[in-house]
């Protein structure tokens, strides 16, 4: 494969492009920025996260003893997209989605896509992530990943491409919202100078979404959000989403499981559960199939799905389709099932289960990010161009031992955005997650999303975790077939 690429090209900048102007309908952020200064920019910062603060708009990391509650840095620099980036972006996503909608059913049913040789066996049927007892059952409406978070970074002016699929138990969509209120608060003179989409309908949108994939019968579905409970780290976010959609949030000791139905324990009496938005990962949903030792799900739970009487969001077994190791193929599963070409292309990647992907990827760590196959969040990762020997030697190590576990990709130079920093306004890495929703009838995207951005200078981490931060993503309307930045009230 030669020798390793080393990214050189410019990095692009969302704001100013590649020079030193603005981009074509940007001069409105541009002229704020200077209007606004740095000091005001940073009291509205500290505003709003005094008001994430009070509002209890946190998370927690795993294995911190100082910080079981904490907020998401907040930027106060939005994130623009132009409506024709937007509307190309929202083609890709729903063919994407829709292709992974198509794999699940594909690999827990007939497995055309194993028997015609695209995808190999073994790395679908032997992958800790498929899902044994719910092959051959079909979920209500035939929908799997209802509630999709599709990562994308951008590197260069027209180029997005998919950094991974999240489609278990996909987070975040409460910061996107809670961000939008913190930016209409405190800077609605930008509101003014662009014409802006809503996203304070995702949890109208969502609802919408579980009540489509309720059970054939049910005829006022009944939906709950099951969540592991408080000490979750994303529990402020089950909350939110319950309380906005107006359904119960409950534990698995709230819900029961008599005759293959699920049943909702209340003062007065059960009630029927038709839809269950589920924040649980598989291995805990249901102690008598999964984990025994499971104090959050519930007992039967799988029996009432595998016999059509409760529709679970998303469906058992998804992790097969984010796996890093399926992504890898995904730009072959999306030709197999739509017979098109992906609109939205992968990052390149070496599966070092590949004896010449391995050996390329040996040969060149100190340039590569490698990644575990089934790892989140940041962690089991190496960025090559900033990891220290000993940290490359022990993924060295790894490689040789467990192959099949990791992938590499080239280290991307990834877009940067205006961020406030204690040094002024610098530019910093940022990623993107927008959330599709795929109903029985439908498939929506919700007009903005997740993005997270890289506090500290030249870093490639985004993740909360990992000391990064959040923006609100703006997509701008467009009126007539153009885009528009000053005619339009918020809303469109």
């Amino acid at each position: 494969m030669g020798a390793a690429r080393v990214v050189r090209k410019r990095i692009f900048d969302e704001l100013w492009g590649g020079g030193r102007a603005p981009r074509a309908g940007f001069e409105p952020l541009a002229s704020w920025l200077t209007d606004t200064g740095t000091g005001e920019l940073g009291r509205r910062q500290q505003a709003a996260e005094a008001a994430f603060r009070t509002l209890g708009v946190t998370f927690s990391v795993y294995g911190e003893k100082d910080s079981a509650e904490r907020i998401i840095p907040f930027d106060i620099i939005p994130r623009i997209f132009t409506a024709r980036e937007w509307d190309k972006l929202s083609a890709g996503l729903e063919q994407r989605v829709r292709a992974i909608n198509a794999f699940i059913a594909d690999v827990y049913g007939e497995r055309r896509i194993i028997a015609d040789g695209v995808v190999p066996a073994d790395i679908v049927l032997g992958n800790p992530q498929y899902c044994i007892p719910v092959a051959g059952a079909r979920p209500p409406h035939g929908v799997y990943a209802h509630i999709s978070g599709i990562d994308l970074v951008r590197t260069g002016a027209e180029e997005f491409v998919v950094l991974e699929d999240n489609v278990r138990t996909p987070s975040g969509v409460s910061y996107m919202i809670e961000n939008r209120e913190a930016m209409l608060r405190l800077c609605p003179e930008l509101f003014d100078r662009f014409a802006v989409q809503p996203v304070d309908n995702y949890p109208d949108l969502l609802r919408d979404t579980l009540y489509s994939v309720a059970p054939h019968g049910a005829r006022a579905p009944v939906c709950v959000l099951l969540t592991p409970g408080h000490h979750n780290s994303a529990f402020y976010e089950h909350s939110f989403l319950a309380d906005t959609m107006g359904i119960e949030l409950v534990e698995g000791t709230d819900l029961e499981v008599d005759d293959d139905i699920v049943w909702m324990r209340t003062i007065d009496g059960r009630v029927r559960v038709d839809v269950i938005y589920r924040r649980i990962d598989d291995d805990f949903l249901d102690p008598l199939i999964f984990n025994p030792r499971s104090m959050l799900g519930v007992a039967g739970l799988l029996a009432a799905y595998l016999a059509g009487n409760v529709a679970i969001v998303n469906a058992p077994g998804n992790g097969i389709a984010d796996d890093k190791a399926i992504y890898s193929y995904m730009p072959d599963i999306v030709r197999y099932y739509s017979g098109e070409e992906a609109q939205l292309p992968n990052v390149e990647t070496w599966r070092c289960r590949e004896p010449e992907a391995l050996r390329y990827t040996l040969d060149n760590l100190e340039t590569l990010v490698v990644k575990l196959v089934d790892g989140s969040g940041g962690y089991g990762m190496l960025i090559g161009p900033t990891a220290a020997s000993a940290e490359i030697e022990q993924f060295r190590a790894a490689l040789v031992a467990e192959p099949h576990r990791y992938i590499a990709q080239p280290t991307l130079a990834l877009s940067t955005v205006p961020t406030l920093t204690e040094q002024g306004v610098s530019p910093r890495h940022v990623d993107f997650r927008p959330f599709v929703l795929t109903g029985a009838d439908h498939v929506c995207i919700v007009p903005g999303g997740l993005t997270r951005v890289a506090l500290r200078e030249g870093s490639l981490v985004v993740n909360s975790s990992q000391g990064g931060g959040t923006k609100d993503s703006i997509v701008l309307a467009a009126a007539d077939g153009k885009e528009e930045q000053h005619a339009l009230p918020y809303g469109g």
